[in-house]
């Protein structure tokens, strides 16, 4: 097949999006298939692009600059897409470039294959703007609304999708690679040259550092549990955003690193023991099962995705989303009980690899030769499991 995957986030940016959708386009060539990439430019020396790549002028979005707003043009787009001559095109993010992808599709009667990672009605709670949701529903229904699949990774958010009206939502990507996220990749040596000592515990937070991240939480839970613990504990955050600034200023004690790429991230959860995640907006939570399949104990909000990806007790310990207290009590229990954390760390493992990505990666190419199958027909229903 021919496959054209248009995404507003994309390599070398790191965030969750832009790891299922570079993982569709490795597996995709690798199987054999044709891959045309429409995405951003982003800042700084860009190795030599591949015929196969087109990337778009980009700036930064102004309340978060590590974030790139696309400027496209149809008409650029379109002659690329047009040389390359797609079967189908896949938009990934609803963005300007996932609008022109959108665009191309249906002017050239294409199959269209669409993707709801992100929870943005949830995001007009957590911004003041909550009046606007009912107008980022709307939005969203008509953008997602001319596709034949329309790909989501939570089983709560598609039951959302399908009472909204999309009906042709499918659950799919919701693997995690764990030959990559292993803790094989367990660095003694890193851990010393971060200043972990003998016998203490790291605990780790990674992710975008923004406040629906619901990040007050994480450092109020974490000053209670470094009160406690002292130097039995370190703690490391991984990621940027706008609210880094504040977090390091109300938590001078934290290590901070900004983000870092698959190879060296999963080195950087293998190498850690606790992963704290509070977020109470994903979709999946993805950066769970990299924990989990990376060996960690992780302590995340009882809310969304994770709700999906963590039994209780365990595999993982899931805690009131609001809660500090009841964040850093599960933090000071598992740097001090480590018979328990090896436990759960022992149980992620497992789980995760039964969230492997090598059945979910088969299951994305025949959706989307059922897709393609269906052109002339009507919508196609993939069989995704």
């Amino acid at each position: 097949m021919r496959i054209a995957i248009v995404t507003d986030t994309f390599t070398p940016q790191v965030n969750g999006v832009t790891m299922v959708c570079q993982r569709m386009v490795e597996y995709l060539r690798a199987a054999g298939h044709a891959v045309a990439v429409v995405a951003p430019r982003y800042p700084g020396k860009m190795s030599a692009l591949p015929e196969s790549e087109l990337r778009v002028r980009s700036v930064p979005f102004p309340p978060y600059p590590d974030i790139r707003l696309s400027l496209p043009s149809y008409r650029g787009v379109r002659r690329y897409l047009d040389k390359f001559e797609p079967e189908l095109v896949h938009v990934v993010v609803e963005g300007p470039l996932g609008l022109v992808g959108r665009r191309y599709a249906l002017r050239r009667g294409l199959p269209l294959v669409t993707s709801f990672h992100t929870d943005f009605p949830r995001y007009t709670r957590d911004y003041g703007v909550g009046w606007l949701e009912p107008l980022v529903w709307r939005w969203l229904l008509w953008f997602h609304g001319p596709a034949s699949v329309t790909h989501t990774p939570g089983r709560a958010v598609l039951e959302k999708l399908t009472q909204h009206g999309l009906a042709h939502a499918v659950l799919w990507g919701r693997g995690v690679d764990t030959a990559l996220f292993n803790p094989t990749k367990r660095d003694h040596a890193w851990r010393r040259l971060l200043g972990v000592h003998e016998g203490a515990t790291l605990v780790m937070h990674v992710g975008r550092l923004a406040l629906e991240k619901n990040l007050d939480v994480l450092i109020d839970a974490w000053s209670a549990a470094h009160d406690e613990l002292g130097s039995e504990a370190m703690f490391l955050l991984i990621g940027d955003g706008p609210v880094a600034r504040d977090l390091e200023s109300r938590a001078p004690w934290v290590r901070r690193i900004g983000f870092v790429q698959h190879e060296e991230l999963a080195k950087v959860y293998a190498s850690s023991d606790v992963c704290v995640l509070p977020s109470v907006t994903e979709t999946l939570g993805l950066v769970a099962l990299e924990a989990m399949a990376s060996g960690l104990a992780v302590v995340a909000a009882d809310a969304g995705g994770f709700r999906e990806s963590i039994c209780d007790g365990h595999d993982g310990l899931l805690v009131p989303p609001h809660a500090p207290s009841a964040y850093a009590a599960a933090i000071v229990r598992l740097c001090r009980d480590r018979e328990f954390r090896e436990a759960l760390s022992r149980n992620a493992r497992h789980s995760a690899e039964a969230r492997d990505v090598t059945a979910e990666n088969a299951e994305l190419i025949e959706g989307y030769r059922e897709v393609v199958g269906a052109l002339g027909g009507d919508r196609a229903v993939a069989t995704y499991a």
